[in-house]
């Protein structure tokens, strides 16, 4: 893992970099997204399969454009969602600039509050060529500022009491009404955070869909 920082919003921000051990060549890249935790950590097995698959994967502290600790209460997420969609904002302005990266195929993975967020930038920004949703959803005020949006992978459970899957349903909606690709799973008595097989199953299919809509440029 190679630690990286950039600035946004006056504040420095860090990123944990996971990289393919080919090198001389430009990658697909993913940036990865936190829950409301705040868990770097544990965006890090994730970052490292996508890694030895041949994608740059950067996790990215949003946390630290407004100095939030420990969770983020639904308040707190409230407040600061702007600030962190503009730091994801310049966070894809950094990275597309690495000479690892491949500028055109970069693509968003977010874990519940990391998704609404990824979702919500994708919505907007069209350097985002596909999103993998953990557990998340698309905030229902984007349907006020939604420009365009990208194929992307919905993975929820059905028991989650924390975020229903009617967000999942609701994103599908939206999708499908805008003719967008999406790929989608729901597992059956599953809450919030996947583990075992459901994780194991989960991380196939993130794999084959980035591999599928981000595709390096050699």
């Amino acid at each position: 893992m190679l630690t990286s920082s950039f600035q946004s919003g006056g504040h420095s921000i860090t990123l944990d970099g996971f990289l393919p051990e080919a090198t001389g060549r430009r990658f697909p890249t993913v940036i990865g997204l936190h829950g409301s935790g705040g868990g770097h950590a544990s965006m890090a097995e994730p970052a490292r399969r996508l890694a030895a698959q041949g994608f740059a994967v950067y996790v990215l502290h949003y946390f630290d454009r407004t100095g939030t600790t420990g969770i983020a209460d639904k308040q707190t997420a409230v407040r600061h969602f702007p600030a962190w969609g503009k730091t994801l904002w310049d966070a894809i302005s950094h990275i597309e600039q690495q000479p690892q990266v491949d500028p055109s195929n970069i693509g968003l993975l977010g874990f519940s509050l990391g998704a609404y967020l990824a979702l919500s930038v994708a919505a907007v920004d069209s350097r985002v060529k596909a999103v993998v949703d953990f557990f998340g959803g698309l905030p229902k005020e984007m349907k006020f500022f939604m420009r365009r949006l990208c194929p992307v992978l919905i993975l929820h459970g059905e028991a989650d009491a924390t975020v229903p899957v009617e967000e999942a349903y609701h994103l599908k909606e939206v999708l499908e009404k805008r003719g967008i690709p999406y790929e989608m799973q729901i597992y059956p008595g599953v809450g919030h955070g996947f583990s075992g097989e459901t994780w194991q199953d989960a991380s196939l299919r993130t794999v084959r869909f980035l591999q599928k809509h981000l595709v390096t440029a050699g």
